[in-house]
Parts: structure tokens; sequence; C-alpha cells
């Protein structure tokens, strides 16, 4: 049974993976909540009282009521509501679930296009290398913030402009990162066996070289989901990202952001900690993987 065990730690990536947050205790606790906040976010139609932005379903006479209060149809509001009348615990999932959309799909989608434009300069070199890495240094030279602001000053608000603003600002750390493990990986004898073989030139960059990109990718790919996170987060406070008709955990804390000092706290406060506790234990696990894949981290 030992046997077996040491055998999937040491042998899979997965495995090396499982083990290596199991041996923490704090991690393991970041990883429960990051499970219970995206389960939550799944299934956040089926938990809440109320759909939060159906008008229909709203009473502005319920609006600014604190925590534990009760409607005049008998529900509670555990957590209070906003100026609007919605209740706040049910506003906060169904902005959990745009906040994690927009951060998983715009992580997953500049992963997938730094990866391939990576793989392709480290393997074909000479100019389309320096091509791609002069444009991720141009991308990398300024801070995501500005980028993000510049481009949907010029799109506009919008789901899908907050998503393609986040891509363009991530894909250049996949890329650089993609490119500097395929380096290593593209003088070794396997790859030159490959092209001996006469194996394609597809099949040899996601077949051979991908596999021994995925390390660093894991770790980059987990800790910018939680920073696409807070850009969107950011950008909808500032007023410059989501619509005030989209739920947004960004857009529930400017909303009670200038009545924290009237007592009204729970209508910004609240957000504020569940986004918090999101983004505080995604980089947990992130940096957890960060140790157990580059174990020399973890000697210091």
């Amino acid at each position: 049974m030992n046997a077996r065990v040491s055998s999937f730690r040491d042998d899979t990536l997965f495995g090396r993976l499982v083990m290596g947050i199991a041996e923490s205790p704090k991690v393991v606790i970041a990883a429960i909540v990051c499970i219970i906040l995206l389960f939550a976010a799944i299934v956040g139609p089926y938990l809440t009282p109320q759909d939060p932005y159906d008008l229909a379903v709203l009473d502005i006479l319920d609006s600014k009521l604190p925590p534990g209060s009760e409607s005049m149809d008998g529900l509670i509001y555990w957590l209070g509501t906003d100026g609007q009348g919605r209740d706040m615990f049910s506003a906060m999932i169904y902005g959990l679930r745009t906040s994690l959309g927009v951060g998983v799909f715009s992580g997953v989608v500049a992963l997938v296009v730094g990866t391939v434009l990576g793989l392709i300069a480290a393997y074909f070199g000479g100019r389309i290398d320096a091509l791609i890495m002069r444009i991720v240094d141009l991308m990398l030279g300024f801070p995501t913030i500005l980028v993000a602001l510049m481009l949907l000053a010029l799109l506009g608000q919008g789901l899908w402009k907050v998503i393609f603003a986040l891509i363009l600002v991530q894909w250049a750390t996949f890329a650089r990162a993609v490119r500097s493990a395929a380096l290593v990986e593209k003088n070794k004898d396997y790859v030159e066996a490959a092209v001996t073989l006469g194996i394609s030139t597809p099949r040899i960059l996601i077949g051979h070289l991908l596999p021994n990109c995925l390390p660093p990718l894991i770790v980059i790919g987990t800790l910018q989901v939680a920073h696409a996170i807070s850009a969107e987060a950011t950008l909808s406070f500032l007023g410059i990202g989501l619509p005030i008709t989209e739920p947004s955990l960004g857009l529930l804390i400017a909303n009670g952001y200038q009545l924290l000092m009237s007592g009204e706290y729970w209508i910004s406060v609240y957000p504020g900690l569940l986004l918090l506790v999101l983004v505080f234990s995604i980089n947990m696990v992130g940096d957890r993987l960060r140790e157990v894949l580059n174990p020399r981290l973890g000697e210091r």
C-alpha cells in the first residue's frame, strides 16, 4: 500500500500536486474554501432565496436593511440589503459567479494563446522568436490595470469586453514562461529523435514539448486567475468594467463605498471580504503548487 502511495506521489504530476497540498494544513483549508466557493458559484441560483437582478421581485422599501432584518414577505436578509433592496447574500453569490467566470475563462484563453505563441517562439527561434518576444516585452512593460483601462475606455463597458481586455494583458506572461521551459526541452535528445523520425511539427510541439512545460503553466495559470478576478473587480469598482446590470463583486463594493461612514457597512464590507477570501485562497494554493513543482523554493 505504501509503495502504491509513493509511486502515485512521485511518478505523476497530479499525485505530486495533491500530496504537496495535503502536506500543508493551511493550504488544505484554502483549497477547501476554493472548492466551496466554486460550488456556490456553479449552483448559485439554486442556493439564493432571491434573484437580485430581477426587478419584479425587488422592493425599494427593503433597501438598506441591516443584517438579520425581515422583509414584509417574511424573508430574512441574513446579510442585509443594498440600496436597491437586493438581498446581499444573493447578490454576492451572483457576483461570485461573474467574478469566477471572468477570471477562469480569461485565464484559460490567455493560457492557450500564450502557450501556442511561446512554443512557436522557442521551437522556430530566429526572427519569429524575436518578433513574439518583443511584443511580449511591450505588453509586460505596462501595468496591467493601465492597459485594461485604456482598452475599456476605447471599447466601452461589457462582460465580453472585460474578458477580451484581461486576455490581452495576460497572454504575454504565459508566453514568456512557456518559451523559457520549451528552450530547455528543445535541445534534449527526445526532441532531436522526434525530428529525425520525421514527426510533424505540431505533434512535436503538442505531444513532446507541451507536456514538459505544464508545471510552470499550472502555477502561473492558478495565480493569473486570482489576478484576473482582482483586475475585474478593480475595473468594475472604478465604473469602467461591467455595467450596473451585471452582477459583480467589484460593483457591489462600489455600491456601498460611499455609505461606509454612515453606518451601512454591510453593503460594501461583505462583498469585499468575499473577494478577499477568494483571491487569498487561490493565491495560497498557487504558491504551494509553485513550491511543490520547484522544491528549491521550499528549501529556503
